[in-house]
């Protein structure tokens, strides 16, 4: 399971020309699940993303979590965050969860995000949305989990 991770001073997403999710100062998630993601896996990304330090303290230095400041969090599903891009000029989807799992995780993962944060948008999974931010920084990591790590 993978997270592309955004700190944004707020952003949102639109499927057909309607905004479905937005937030403001917080976290843009682009999350990918493959093949043999699980919930313990989900659960381990989730802490990382909630708990991962950010966002600047008193000092300038990235040491405040999402938790810490209260933030907001976006989660948007992307199968191709785990697309294989090792050979070739195409990407590879085969490690991607197939679509009832890959839903299953991404829901299980907003809904686990939802205990921890007071604001927690989303995209619509399957969905052709189109995602709009003002990236923070800018400040972007990728996050990666995986069984045995």
């Amino acid at each position: 399971m993978k997270a592309v991770i955004q700190r944004v001073k707020h952003a949102s997403v639109e499927v057909d020309g309607n905004i479905v999710g937005k937030i403001d100062r917080g976290l843009l998630v682009l999350l990918g699940v493959e093949k043999n993601d699980d919930y313990a896996l989900a659960d381990k990304l989730l802490n990382k993303v909630l708990d991962y330090r950010v966002f600047p303290d008193d000092n300038d230095k990235m040491n405040l979590s999402l938790k810490n400041i209260g933030g907001e969090l976006l989660v948007v599903p992307q199968f191709t965050v785990v697309a294989d891009t090792q050979k070739g000029l195409r990407p590879s989807f085969s490690p991607s969860a197939p679509p009832d799992l890959g839903r299953e995780l991404y829901e299980y993962w907003v809904d686990e995000a939802g205990k921890s944060i007071r604001v927690v948008a989303t995209g619509q999974f399957g969905a052709d949305m189109q995602v709009s931010l003002l990236n923070d920084g800018p400040v972007t990591f990728i996050l990666d989990v995986a069984k045995g790590a």
